[in-house]
């Protein structure tokens, strides 16, 4: 069988309804303490701000982003420096290739010039072994300007990496000074708002912070919320006439709780009631 009442919008009841479970049962607190628990709430909302500040800095996404442009760098300077270093190798290699046709050469030449070979079959072997050997030495020494010209280029590579990596490190190190100072300024903004939320929930009765600290845990952070125009604060909601009346019969101290969002509700001088 359905219900006899029409549909009302979410945060509204039929006015005939009977009363809601609008205030907590048992609870009462004087009216300034319930004023400085808005005190409190201010306080964690700052706080909350505070720490999303300091965690939502620019500086940790720039830092994050030049720390990996960093080890890009660094592995390509890395395989290019040990690329210099093979053809290094490499090109002392060939040199003492070419140096010892070289010497072979000129001990050649110097056995034909010195008319110690008289045999014209050994004559004519040992010309021909210097004119292989003029061919060989020449080979050698092109493949010794072909890893001259890649060391070249790697050694080029390395020094444009390496100032490369040096800016990289001067803007890491930048940021993280920039990074740091903001967050000792806010760390001490945190530290003062700390300490003054101790001072100001210290003057709030226990039970009364028992609850607001179990519903700001449960609603999000906001645990407390000024009724403002017949508005809770908390949730947005206005308050249908019902709810204002019940309002209006409460006492003073009575803790009063959101219908909608459950959170205690703050009576002030603005609350239009």
């Amino acid at each position: 069988m359905g219900s006899s009442h029409p549909r009302l919008p979410y945060g509204h009841r039929p006015l005939d309804s009977p009363p809601l479970f609008f205030w907590s049962p048992q609870l009462n607190a004087a009216r300034a303490d319930q004023i400085r628990l808005l005190d409190v709430q201010a306080l964690d909302v700052r706080l909350s701000q505070l720490e999303h500040k300091s965690n939502a800095l620019p500086e940790h996404a720039e830092i994050e982003s030049l720390t990996k442009d960093f080890t890009q760098l660094r592995d390509l300077l890395v395989a290019v420096q040990t690329e210099e270093s093979d053809t290094a190798r490499e090109q002392t290699k060939a040199e003492q290739d070419v140096d010892q046709v070289r010497q072979r050469a000129v001990r050649d030449q110097q056995r034909l010039d010195s008319g110690a070979v008289s045999s014209p079959k050994d004559l004519e072997n040992l010309q021909r072994e210097i004119v292989s050997l003029a061919k060989r030495q020449g080979d050698l020494e092109d493949i010794v300007l072909e890893v001259m010209e890649r060391r070249e280029s790697a050694q080029e590579r390395a020094a444009e990496l390496t100032e490369r990596v040096s800016s990289v490190e001067a803007k890491t190190a930048d940021a993280t000074s920039r990074r740091d100072a903001a967050a000792t300024e806010l760390d001490a903004d945190i530290a003062t708002a700390t300490k003054e939320r101790s001072v100001v929930a210290a003057s709030v009765p226990a039970d009364l912070l028992k609850l607001y600290e179990k519903l700001r845990t449960q609603q999000g952070g906001v645990g407390a919320a000024r009724l403002y125009q017949r508005r809770c604060e908390g949730c947005r909601l206005e308050l249908n006439i019902t709810e204002v009346n019940e309002v209006k019969a409460a006492s003073p101290d009575t803790v009063l709780r959101c219908e909608n969002c459950h959170r205690i509700l703050i009576r002030t001088a603005d609350s239009g009631i």
